[in-house]
C-alpha cells in the first residue's frame, strides 16, 4: 500500500517482530539490566515471555533483581503485552497485590 507521497507503509508479521525481538533479548542488546526470552521454546505463537531486571545504579531499585512475566496476545504489536511481576516491587503503575 502506499500513502500518495510514494512511500510505503509496510506492516511486519507479528511473529516476524516477535523474532526480531528474541534475538535482541538472546544477544544482550543494551546495558545487561534487562534480559528476556521465550517461556517455552517451543511455542509457535511466540506468547508467554520471561524477564529479568536489574535495578538501576543510583535508585531505589539499585541492586535489586526483578522477576517478570509477559504475554504477548494475537493483537501485538498494536496492543501491548500483559506484564506480571513476579517478584515484589513498590512501583505505582504495578498492582501491590497481583504484580500487574
Amino acid at each position: 500500500m502506499t500513502l500518495g507521497n510514494g512511500v510505503f507503509d509496510v506492516v511486519v508479521p507479528r511473529n516476524f517482530r516477535l523474532l526480531e525481538e528474541l534475538e535482541c533479548g538472546e544477544k544482550g542488546v543494551g546495558d545487561g539490566t534487562v534480559s528476556y526470552g521465550m517461556d517455552d521454546g517451543d511455542d509457535i505463537y511466540m506468547r508467554s515471555w520471561t524477564g529479568t531486571i536489574i535495578g538501576p545504579l543510583n535508585s531505589v531499585h539499585e541492586g535489586r533483581i526483578y522477576q517478570l512475566k509477559l504475554f504477548c496476545d494475537k493483537d501485538y504489536p498494536d496492543k501491548p503485552p500483559s506484564v506480571h511481576f513476579h517478584s515484589q516491587i513498590n512501583m505505582a503503575c504495578v498492582n501491590n497485590e497481583t504484580g500487574v
